[in-house]
């Protein structure tokens, strides 16, 4: 698929529709922005840890189970 865009005078770019449904891009995703030679690659960022919903205050137990669930799964332990 190859789709041209125009630069903006901010330096932005839109990502067309037909691409984001096909990534499944949505609004506040993160995406890697690499450099080889004269091509720029978007990549979406699968992240691991889910998003806490804004507004939320995190517990001290929350953290807790958050850093918990991290290191049991780069160990591949269990309890």
């Amino acid at each position: 698929m190859k789709i041209l865009v125009k630069v903006t005078r901010n330096y932005q770019v839109t990502i067309p529709a037909s691409v984001r449904e096909r990534l499944g891009i949505k609004v506040g995703d993160l995406l890697s922005v690499e450099v080889d030679d004269d091509r720029i690659i978007l990549r979406k960022v699968i992240q691991e840890i889910p998003m806490i919903r804004l507004g939320r205050e995190l517990t001290i137990s929350d953290i807790d189970r958050l850093i918990e669930e991290g290191l049991m799964s780069n160990v591949g332990g269990s309890d």
